[in-house]
């Protein structure tokens, strides 16, 4: 059975869009402390990576407590155009850290690393 032209131009032109929609998105590509990471109480120093270049001034991060309160942390101003990262003082308990971005190609993307926060 032949395939009509229509699907056959849809097809193409979707194989050839795909990779540039993937890249337009800024993905986390790592995180210190990791996801899941058990650190101990006191300073901590938060470093996002991601695989694009993104608007700092236009991003945040939001810290979310044990008690679920929701803090703005205030980015580092003179990072790599690829990273976002902040100073916190924690105490033992779960938190997240909730971050948005904007691609410097306006696409926004979310995500959540969360960490555990032990004794001294």
């Amino acid at each position: 059975m032949a395939v009509p032209y229509r699907l056959k131009t849809l097809t193409l032109l979707a194989a050839l869009l795909l990779p540039a929609i993937a890249q337009a998105h800024a993905i986390l590509e790592e995180s210190t402390p990791p996801a899941g990471a058990s650190v101990k109480a006191g300073p901590l120093d938060l470093r996002l990576r991601y695989n694009s270049r993104i608007d700092q001034g236009r991003s945040r991060l939001t810290l979310i407590r044990p008690d679920h309160a929701k803090d703005t942390i205030p980015i580092d101003a003179d990072g790599p155009p690829d990273i976002l990262s902040a100073h916190l003082t924690l105490t033992p308990g779960a938190y997240i850290v909730r971050w948005q971005v904007l691609a410097v190609d306006g696409h926004i993307t979310r995500g959540d690393v969360p960490i555990t926060v032990t004794a001294p």
